[in-house]
């Protein structure tokens, strides 16, 4: 354990023995930090992997660096199926500890593995296909959509839970409950399982009492009951005690009538159901063939399109796994991340990086921790990366290279948009260079952000001899 104000290793004493602050406290809070941490690992152990997440939750909360409980809180998330929150503690951890950290393997065993990328990309579709049909209230192919994505990440618990919801809605209790169940062998303590798990159980319960009072009351039904004294008389509805004569003599004319019914009512209507049966059958079996020659020319017809489709599915997938995916943003982070914590000075080769990760990704798909570690890395080297392009910008323009003093002070403006003499410098770079539409649209920006400067009067003098030409 370091000092938090000068590094130096702490002895026992409440106090740094090199700065002498203060560090008891800070001593307390790593202790109840890694508390948290044990309590994590031994509820992760038994498979409480909800009671894990909300441990070690509150083990970084006290202590961020806890490198221990992050790697461990990635690999809850991993197990539970939430492939990209893992990544987003391991690339965490990797920035706080890049080296001998145990996230480099994780994050290695899934980069190097192009059909685990792939699986990765189809179940995070596919699922969002699924919550779209539930919310369309298309719920079969929901279902549909939901097995898939469980055939391709089988410890996906949202995906079992969502499942077990639709069997419920349909009242398939029985299967929801096998989902249920699966559920709980992944995560034995989630609470969402165990309280559709309930549901399910009460209503599993309350249909089987249901039968049982049917049967019972059919029994009653055909029983009289009824009390002598201290006794009670069970016996059948409607029986007589027969005589051996009589019975006989009624045995001999049940079969007669038997016979007659056979001959006449019986036999001749069995054949014509017979007949009518065959050729309901007949009917049956040739509208079942029309209907599937038609589903046969329709698919044939269709075949180009649904070719075309999975071509532009392929260059869909191709681009998240490719440079401008994902995978690719977050090596670009971690690369910029780790040029910054070995040189600090290095901010042109950081922003180079951070220049790599696509806009759009950036502003729609990054997740939250993704996005704080980039602007936290943009703020640090922004200002140093500016000053560094704007003198190479400078260097090319008095070397009158006016079109490599664009490309410098573009960058240096990218960085710092309130430099406003690499704003002015950029707009004689294009004026020199003949580009007049890009240099009135600069200098009317100079004039914008730094009204009443000499930078805005430059640029108005500029403006005018444009309009006077």
């Amino acid at each position: 354990m370091n000092c938090y104000q000068c590094g130096c290793r702490l002895s026992p004493n409440d106090f740094c023995t090199n700065c002498g602050t203060d560090v008891s406290r800070y001593k307390k809070i790593l202790s109840v930090s890694n508390h948290f941490y044990n309590i994590g690992l031994e509820k992760a152990n038994v498979r409480d992997l909800s009671g894990a997440i909300g441990s070690l939750r509150q083990s970084l909360k006290l202590n961020k660096n806890n490198i221990e409980a992050r790697n461990l809180l990635g690999l809850v998330y991993f197990e539970m199926g939430e492939t990209i929150l893992a990544l987003s503690e391991w690339v965490i951890s990797k920035n706080v500890s890049p080296k001998k950290n145990i996230a480099d393997d994780y994050i290695n065993a899934i980069q190097s593995n192009p059909n685990k990328l792939e699986s990765i990309n189809q179940t995070i579709k596919k699922y969002n296909q699924a919550l779209s049909y539930c919310k369309q209230d298309n719920l079969d192919l929901a279902v549909i959509q939901l097995k898939k994505v469980l055939s391709l990440n089988p410890n996906y618990i949202q995906a079992h839970q969502l499942l077990a919801l639709l069997y419920m809605n349909i009242e398939e209790w029985e299967r929801a409950k096998l989902e249920l169940v699966k559920c709980s062998a992944i995560d034995t303590n989630n609470t969402t399982t165990l309280r559709y798990l309930k549901e399910v159980n009460a209503m599993i319960n309350f249909d089987e009492v249901k039968i049982q009072s049917k049967k019972k009351k059919q029994v009653d039904d055909d029983i009289l009951k009824y009390r002598s004294g201290n006794d009670m008389i069970i016996q059948p509805i409607n029986t007589k005690e027969p005589t051996g004569f009589s019975t006989l003599i009624n045995i001999v004319i049940g079969v007669v009538i038997g016979l007659a019914i056979a001959l006449f009512l019986i036999l001749p209507a069995r054949i014509q159901a017979a007949k009518a049966n065959i050729n309901k059958e007949v009917t049956e079996y040739g509208n079942l063939l029309d209907a599937k020659t038609s589903k046969i020319e329709e698919l044939e017809s269709n075949e180009k399109d649904l070719l075309g489709k999975i071509a532009t599915v392929q260059q869909s997938l191709d681009e998240y796994t490719g440079t401008d995916g994902a995978m690719a943003a977050y090596e670009q982070l971690i690369k910029a991340s780790s040029i910054y914590f070995n040189d600090t000075t290095a901010a042109m080769d950081v922003a180079e990086c951070l220049g790599e990760i696509d806009n759009e990704y950036l502003a729609i798909s990054s997740s939250e921790t993704f996005q704080s570690l980039y602007d936290a890395l943009l703020l640090e080297i922004g200002v140093n990366a500016s000053k560094q392009y704007y003198t190479s910008g400078m260097a090319e323009y008095n070397s009158e290279n006016y079109l490599e003093a664009i490309k410098y002070l573009l960058l240096s403006v990218k960085f710092n948009g309130a430099d406003g003499e690499a704003l002015l410098s950029l707009g004689n770079s294009y004026r020199l260079n003949g580009d007049k539409e890009e240099a009135i649209q600069i200098y009317t920006k100079v004039i914008e952000l730094f009204p009443g400067t000499y930078r805005a009067n430059k640029s108005q003098r500029y403006l005018d001899e444009y309009k006077a030409q």
